[in-house]
């Protein structure tokens, strides 16, 4: 198991550890529900030094990620990002959902999950291999760390840490090779997976250290991995072995994940999966991701990952991840649903399969509704 580069310094800070796709990972400072306001309400900083950091280069760069992904990637503007799109198998199931940076056609960075970092790694060469792209491969995980500024308050820390260039950058845009107080940062990028606004960073261990420090210094919360998760929930956002994997017989077709945010271009072709993608969408779905919002007098029950989604007692769905959101003050989550069944609001009940159940009803994401 790996060690976060800067596990020592969340060490000092009283840090819950915890496993995490081979990782061993702040998991909690104070409260997951402390910090979870805390992103919501002013700011906080995440080590997310977990996920992988990989650059692609070469002649056939861009070949290799049209065959690779569901979204046209070739309409990215230098010094942007691509994405959210999707990597699927044949079966048209998900292997990760990724953003793509853009240096130039033939340099790209990206950040896959976790739990799939050489699974992709594996996937890329076998596509170069068979199609004899001229690319290279490079797995920049150990050689950065990754730490995500994220909230409302964001670009006022930002602006006290002397870096007010950033209010520049629009959504999804990163710059490469910036000094922020006395740190190189490698790449700064307007982004996130919170709903809020904030800034992923990229930088060397030692600079990454000190930039913590600094950002600490000016009242930041850092905020552990369990957070991240509650957050994401609220948001809708997917979470790989929960809502998408390749097991075509454990979950559903790509398109039922209802991934939106143009992460499947239709006027593409000729990438993997795209056969299988095709047909789920002649055929129709059976299942589809929904929102789920417990009622009041359930408020403090929560629709955990495997839970039942029943109509009138009758079996129609399971759920895939489930929390408790302070900001709705209730049980929250999101799971698939037999597509007959998938209006927004109806009523349905969660159970444990054990005797325990609660009320909720089906929602759109996100859960919470962001100005």
């Amino acid at each position: 198991m790996y060690n976060v580069p800067l596990h020592d310094l969340h060490q000092k800070l009283n840090a819950s550890f915890g496993e995490f796709a081979g990782w061993n990972v702040p998991m909690i400072y104070s409260s997951t529900m402390e910090e979870h306001v805390a992103v919501r309400k002013s700011v906080g900083i995440f080590d997310i030094s977990h996920m992988g950091r990989l650059k692609i280069t070469g002649k056939d760069s861009l070949n290799l990620l049209e065959k690779a992904f569901t979204k046209k990637i070739s309409k990215t503007k230098e010094n942007f990002m691509s994405g959210p799109t999707l990597a699927l198998n044949e079966y048209a199931r998900v292997i990760d959902d990724e953003m793509w940076y853009k240096i130039n056609d033939e340099e790209w960075l990206a950040v896959p999950n976790a739990a799939t970092r050489e699974r992709m790694i594996n996937h890329f060469k076998q596509i170069s291999e068979k199609n004899k792209y001229n690319v290279e491969i490079k797995d920049l995980t150990f050689d950065y760390v990754l730490l995500a500024l994220q909230g409302p308050e964001s670009q006022n820390i930002m602006d006290k840490l002397g870096a007010s260039w950033t209010s520049g950058l629009k959504p999804l845009e990163f710059r490469l090779n910036e000094n922020i107080r006395d740190s190189n940062v490698f790449l700064i990028s307007r982004s996130g997976w919170t709903g809020e606004d904030g800034f992923e960073i990229w930088a060397t261990p030692k600079d990454a250290e000190k930039l913590y420090n600094y950002i600490l210094k000016e009242g930041v919360k850092p905020i552990g991995i369990a957070a991240r998760d509650t957050l994401r929930i609220e948001m809708g956002f997917v979470l790989g072995g929960n809502e998408y994997g390749e097991d075509p017989l454990k979950y559903p077709c790509a398109l039922s994940l209802k991934y939106g945010m143009g992460a499947i271009d239709w006027e593409k072709t000729g990438y993997i999966g795209e056969e299988s993608l095709r047909s789920c969408r002649k055929e129709g779905l059976r299942w589809i991701r929904i929102g789920i919002e417990m009622k009041k007098n359930f408020a403090r029950f929560i629709p955990r990952h495997g839970y039942k989604i029943l109509i009138d007692d009758i079996e129609v769905g399971w759920v895939t991840s489930g929390t408790y959101s302070p900001i709705l003050e209730k049980g929250i989550g999101m799971g698939y649903i037999d597509t007959r069944y998938s209006i927004v609001g109806e009523p349905i009940t969660i159970s444990d399969g054990k005797g325990r159940s609660g009320e909720a009803k089906i929602s759109e994401f996100p859960l919470i509704k962001k100005k």
